[in-house]
This record gives structure tokens, C-alpha cells and sequence, in this order.
């Protein structure tokens, strides 16, 4: 197993890809304690977890409130004995969707950029120190290929996943003396309920079907096909083992070549 004996926190555990990426570091020997604010749905996949003898616990936070995160940390520390090898930033929001610049609402905008930044960057404060301790850390961030790329009508959306490779590359200068590594993942459009939410609201404002704006998508691939959260889950397992030991502060781009 590629993460025998190792200890992660994840946020967004629960949901999409987020409960992919749980199991899939759970199935390869690692402890996990996830976090996120629909403690019943942390639970379903967090008995997954514990069905394949892993241990997992459960902590309701608010990524983006530093007091929620800090009693998250600490709850956190004490769940792992002070070992925390693995920390997977998943959490995070749309925002605006199909909506030109100038009619995204400011407080919309900020929302997005708080969640999707700020709620990456205060895991980030709070579980350093423990890998600055141990000289020895895995950071993995889930961005986005917005982030490598303009993307039209996603103005907030496509900035704040700018604003997480910007906080992972500086982050892995930081870091990087301790043993830590720091990295993104950039999925593209990912089949989950978030993407159907995504094709809906699209179709929506342009009198669209759903298989329509569905088709366009997968057009605009290389591949020609949909990624799914399985390959998100592999990505970040790469990025979490040994395997990327001296990679960091980089970006990997999992999106069927959308970016390409």
C-alpha cells in the first residue's frame, strides 16, 4: 500500500470527488478525519472508510472561519497522536454560473474568491506547524483547469482557481526546506452532481438541452470523453505517496486535454 501507516485530513470529504479521494487514501493504507460542514454525509463515507479497517474521524468546519478551522486542527491532532502526514484542501464553491463579468454581483464574486482561496489557505496555516515538526508533509490542493486557462462567463470561479496555484506554488518555497511538498490538482469538467448542476444552468440561460451543452463539453476534449472523480482520486494519491517525492509546487492537469 502506498500510504501504509499514514495519517490525512481532508475537507469536502464527503461529496463528488471529495468522497473518491477519501476512499481511494483510505483503501491505500492511510487514516483519515474528514471535514466539512454535512456531518451526516462525513459519516456515510467515513463508515466506508472504516469497512476497509482504516480509521476515520469526523469534524464539522467552516473553512473559511479561522476559529472553526483552528477547533478543527486541534481536533485533528488529537485524533492522530500529533501525526498529520497528508492535508487535501477539496472544499470549495462555483459561484456564478454563464454570468458575463459585469453582471456577477460583487458580494458573489467575493464569496467565491473566500471559499475557494481563502478556504484553502487556513488548513494550509493551521496543519503546517505539524508537518514543520515532523519535517516531513504532503500538501495537495484541488484547483482547477479554469485556473490554468481563461474561462468565459466564470469570472470568479476561474480567478480564485488562479489564486490556488498562486497559494501552492508559494506555499512549496516555504515549505520545502522542512520535507514538505505542495501541489495542485486541476480537474476539468468532472462527472458529478456539481457538473449536472454546471450543464442545467447552462442550458438554462442559453435555451440549451442538457445533452447539448453536455456534448460541448466533451467536444472541447482531446479525449473526447468526461473525467470522473476516480481519476481526480488517482491524481491525488500520486501527489500524496512517495511516488511524487520530489515534485513539488506544481500543477496536474486531469481534464480528458481540455486544456491542451
Amino acid at each position: 500500500m502506498k500510504l501504509e501507516g499514514k495519517r490525512a485530513v481532508i475537507t469536502g470529504a464527503a461529496k463528488g470527488m471529495g468522497s473518491a479521494i477519501t476512499k481511494k487514501i483510505a483503501s491505500e493504507g492511510a487514516d483519515v478525519f474528514l471535514v466539512g460542514r454535512d456531518t451526516a454525509a462525513l459519516e456515510e463515507v467515513a463508515n466506508e472508510v472504516r469497512a476497509l479497517g482504516r480509521k476515520a474521524g469526523v469534524c464539522h468546519c467552516d473553512v473559511v472561519d479561522e476559529a472553526s478551522v483552528n477547533e478543527m486542527g486541534a481536533q485533528a491532532r488529537k485524533f492522530f497522536d500529533n501525526q498529520i502526514d497528508i492535508l487535501v484542501n477539496i472544499a470549495g464553491v462555483t459561484g456564478p454560473i454563464e454570468t458575463p463579468v459585469q453582471n456577477i454581483k460583487p458580494d458573489d464574486f467575493s464569496y467565491v474568491i473566500e471559499a475557494n482561496i481563502r478556504g484553502t489557505y487556513l488548513p494550509i496555516k493551521n496543519i503546517v506547524p505539524t508537518m514543520i515538526e515532523r519535517k516531513a508533509g504532503k500538501i495537495v490542493n484541488i484547483g482547477g483547469t479554469s485556473g490554468l486557462r481563461g474561462y468565459k462567463y466564470r469570472a470568479a470561479y476561474s480567478s480564485s482557481k488562479w489564486g490556488v496555484r498562486g497559494l501552492t506554488r508559494t506555499v512549496a518555497l516555504e515549505v520545502g526546506e522542512y520535507g514538505i511538498n505542495c501541489n495542485v490538482v486541476c480537474p476539468g469538467i468532472v462527472h458529478t452532481p456539481r457538473m449536472e448542476k454546471l450543464c442545467r444552468e447552462k442550458a438554462r440561460v442559453r435555451g440549451w438541452t442538457y445533452e447539448q451543452v453536455y456534448a460541448e463539453y466533451v467536444q472541447d476534449m482531446a479525449l473526447k470523453r468526461v473525467t470522473y472523480p476516480e481519476d481526480i482520486a488517482n491524481a491525488v494519491l500520486f501527489f500524496a505517496c512517495d511516488d511524487s517525492r520530489n515534485i513539488t509546487g506544481q500543477e496536474l492537469a486531469v481534464d480528458g486535454g481540455w486544456d491542451v
